[in-house]
């Protein structure tokens, strides 16, 4: 009897995996037995410590380093490679987005954010998602997540509320419409994560912390490994029923 979860054998990209809730996935997925293939801006630092912890743990890993944001053609060229690396792919999760709350981008103008969400978190999940989805729908299966916000279609105040809204909602409805276009043979979901600890959330504000407390009924912070675990889920034979669905991970916020 297989256990619950169970990736064994199975190939599948991550990217975004050099932190966060991408490390998190990538670090899950290998200890339910999966291959995994790496994604970060560069084939250095952090993502080699993931790498590194994987094989230590006796998986299979290898890096595939492109910048989403600014070489051309990085998105179809990730996919050909993250493909041809073990001979095709059983899943993939399209996590790579733009840190705009801790990273170099958060002090940019509004429009020049926009500009980077727009090419990271939805061009690069739309090409990647097509690409490698119509190879799995040619091989007669896969499973592909990508990563939504659960404030996208409700609304959030500010800047970054809009701004991730924009994105996320249409993260969202493409992956809908995808699943329908894959079906059968290939399923797509969406993960559409709450308030998670990562980067952000370790230096926030009391103020913040206490929002976070008052807004989510099960009154934590999510952690990355929250997400990992449902992604675990999601990409298993034991989801073979979930396809173009959103599923809020939020500890029960409905503000």
């Amino acid at each position: 009897m297989t256990r619950f979860g169970d990736l064994t054998g199975r190939r599948i990209l991550v990217t975004g995996s050099s932190s966060g809730i991408g490390r998190a996935v990538a670090l899950e997925l290998a200890d339910a037995g999966a291959d995994v293939i790496l994604h970060g801006r560069k084939a250095t630092g952090p993502i080699e410590d993931v790498a590194a912890e994987i094989a230590k743990r006796g998986g299979r890993v290898e890096i595939r380093p492109k910048n989403l944001l600014t070489a051309d053609g990085a998105a179809e060229l990730l996919s050909e490679e993250a493909w041809a690396t073990w001979g095709g792919l059983d899943g993939a999760v399209l996590n790579a987005g733009v840190d705009l709350l801790t990273g170099e981008s958060r002090s940019l103008p509004y429009e020049e954010k926009l500009d980077r969400l727009l090419k990271v978190d939805v061009r690069a999940s739309v090409v990647m998602g097509r690409s490698i989805g119509d190879r799995m729908k040619e091989q007669g299966h896969g499973s592909i997540l990508t990563i939504g916000w659960d404030q996208a279609d409700r609304g959030m105040e500010g800047d970054s509320g809009e701004l991730f809204a924009v994105a996320k909602n249409a993260v969202m409805g493409f992956t809908r419409s995808l699943a329908v276009s894959l079906a059968p043979k290939v399923r797509v979901n969406c993960i559409a994560p709450g308030w998670i600890r990562t980067a952000w959330g370790d230096g926030t504000s009391q103020a913040w912390h206490d929002r976070v407390l008052r807004e989510t009924p099960l009154a934590r912070w999510g952690t990355p490994e929250d997400i990992a675990r449902l992604a675990r889920f999601l990409l298993s034979d034991d989801a073979s029923y979930l396809t173009g669905q959103v599923l809020n991970a939020n500890g029960g916020a409905v503000r």
